[in-house]
């Protein structure tokens, strides 16, 4: 069964989820608006400019979830993903995966994004199988910190190495979409590296390599 294994932001949804949250958080007075959008909006530009330190990125992202208990965080992003992520989410997108769950393929998401962020997101494509980075839980409260190796760059290989060790899995056939060039790790061990809408270093090193490139916007 190959893998059709799907990055998330701006692939899937036409927005980065990661720095919505940081939005919606400030705009919902959850944090220090002024610190934190500032803080939000400098990590984003280092993402795309490929030098994000994801372990500083990921303290920043969880510090939010160890202030509010599981039911509020909870109530905040159902209204959220309502209200910021669906409108968002690709027609085109929901297409593809149809499309390779029709031929038998298993559809899975690796994304950088915390789990609490993407598992409804992802439930709403009707995808089972998220990898993602975990944010520790004790006593029903975030703790603040990661478990694990995030799914970041070269943590994405690693990560799903790991998935399929344990699921019995291989590449034979597999694809792998993504907008990024952080991705580019994954997307070169792949047998179907395929660049989705995807930003200037990914294009031009799609096109140097030959790879598909496609829109789910246009």
């Amino acid at each position: 069964m190959p893998l059709a294994i799907f990055d998330l932001d701006e692939t899937l949804i036409a927005t980065d989820s990661d720095h919505e949250w940081g939005e919606y958080v400030c705009d919902h007075g959850l944090v220090n608006e002024e610190v934190h959008r500032a803080r939000n909006d400098a990590f984003y530009e280092q993402y795309k400019a490929g030098e994000l330190d994801i372990y500083e990125y990921l303290a920043f992202s969880c510090s939010v979830l160890t202030r509010y208990s599981m039911d509020k965080l909870q109530a905040y992003r159902s209204d959220f993903v309502e209200k910021r992520i669906a409108p968002k989410m690709l027609e085109k997108g929901r297409a593809l995966i149809d499309e390779h769950k029709n031929r038998g393929d298993q559809v899975m998401v690796i994304t950088s994004t915390i789990e609490f962020v993407t598992r409804p997101i992802v439930d709403a494509f009707g995808i089972e199988i998220l990898i993602a980075p975990d944010p520790e839980i004790i006593d029903n409260r975030y703790t603040g910190n990661i478990v694990g190796v995030p799914s970041f760059g070269e943590g994405k290989v690693t990560r799903l190495k790991s998935w399929m060790s344990e699921n019995n899995e291989t590449l034979n056939g597999s694809y792998f979409y993504s907008d990024s060039h952080n991705d580019l790790p994954l997307l070169r061990l792949v047998d179907n590296p395929i660049a989705v809408d995807p930003d200037l270093t990914l294009r031009a090193e799609a096109e140097k390599k030959q790879w598909q490139i496609i829109s789910l916007r246009n």
